[in-house]
C-alpha cells in the first residue's frame, strides 16, 4: 500500500466521519439557524475531503478538472443557499414577534 492510498483512505474516513456528524446535527439541533449550521460546515469539508481521497486514489489531470469543478461548486451553492435559509429564519422569527413598539411622541 503506497502514501498516496493511505492519504487516500484517511480523508475518506475523514470526510465520512464529518458528513455522518452533520447528519447528526441535523437530528439533534432545534432551531432553524442552529441545524443550518451543522448542515453546512461539517458537511463541506467532509465533501471536499472525499473528493480528495477520490483524487488522491487516482491522481490525474483528467481527474483533477471535474472534481475540482464539484469542490468549487459545493462550497459556492451550500454558503449561498445558507445564506438564504438564515435570512428566511431572521424574517420569519420578526413576523412571528408579536410585540409593539411604543408610540412615538
Amino acid at each position: 500500500m503506497s502514501a498516496l492510498d493511505v492519504a487516500a483512505a484517511a480523508c475518506l474516513l475523514l470526510g465520512a466521519a464529518l458528513a455522518l456528524s452533520a447528519g447528526v446535527g441535523l437530528v439533534r439541533f432545534r432551531t432553524t439557524l442552529e441545524r443550518m449550521h451543522a448542515g453546512t460546515k461539517p458537511q463541506v469539508l467532509g465533501v471536499l475531503l472525499v473528493l480528495l481521497a477520490m483524487w488522491l486514489h487516482r491522481p490525474t489531470w483528467a481527474n483533477f478538472g471535474p472534481l475540482l469543478l464539484a469542490g468549487v461548486s459545493q462550497v459556492i451553492t451550500v454558503s449561498v443557499a445558507a445564506y438564504m435559509v438564515a435570512r428566511a429564519a431572521y424574517s420569519r422569527e420578526r413576523a412571528d414577534d408579536d410585540t409593539e413598539l411604543p408610540p412615538e411622541d
